[in-house]
Formats: structure tokens, sequence, C-alpha cells
């Protein structure tokens, strides 16, 4: 309590804070933009195999995600069926981690080509 009332005291004793008031209005400064113009673009040469190479890793990617899930379910159905239960467990695992790796692998790629697309741009 006596933290909120030191600082209470302190906002309204203090000359330099300005509580709910407008501030005085910033003089221009005498440069207009102090940052030259520069665009980043990719060489040529780069552009299309990095594109490929992204596809490519993001495709094979998923599409292991996929598997992953997909020997996850076999493995559940296969440990509930035959009274496994630690195989049934280690399903039910590979189907969350298949699931999270793939939403990581298509953001991921995602974001890497909008960067690109954007430094080509």
């Amino acid at each position: 309590m006596s933290q909120t009332l030191h600082v209470l005291n302190t906002l309204m004793s203090d000359p330099h804070a300005h509580i709910l008031a407008a501030g005085p209005t910033p003089e221009p400064t005498s440069i207009e933009n102090p940052i030259p113009d520069f665009k980043p673009t990719l060489p040529e040469n780069v552009k299309s195999p990095t594109g490929t190479i992204l596809g490519w890793v993001a495709g094979g990617g998923l599409a292991l995600a996929v598997l992953g899930g997909l020997l996850g379910w076999a493995a559940v159905a296969i440990g509930e069926n035959s009274e496994r239960g630690g195989m049934a467990a280690r399903g039910k695992k590979a189907i969350v981690m298949s699931l999270i790796s793939g939403i990581g692998i298509a953001c991921t790629s995602g974001l890497i080509f909008a960067a690109y697309k954007m430094a080509a741009a």
C-alpha cells in the first residue's frame, strides 16, 4: 500500500509529469528524412534456386509430418486392439507432435517465403 501511495505522490508532485495533458507540439526537424532510400533485392541468380529449395524442404517436411501422423494413428489402433498401452500412448504422442511440427513447418516456410518476396519486390 505504501508503494502505491509513494507512486501517486510522486506523480502528483513532480513538476515534469503531465497526466492527461497535451504536450507542446514538437518543432520540425531540419532534416526531412535522414534515412537514405534503399531497396534490398536478391540477386537474380539466387531467386529461383532459393525458392525451389525452400519449396522442396517445406513440402518434404509437411509430407513427413503427415506420414508421422498416419503412423501415430496406426500405432494407436494397434496398441488399443492388442492391449499394449505403451504403444497406444506413443502413437497419441506422435499424432500431437506431427500436428505441431506440421504447423511449425507451414508457418516457418510461409515467413521465409514472405521475407524473400518482400526483398525481391
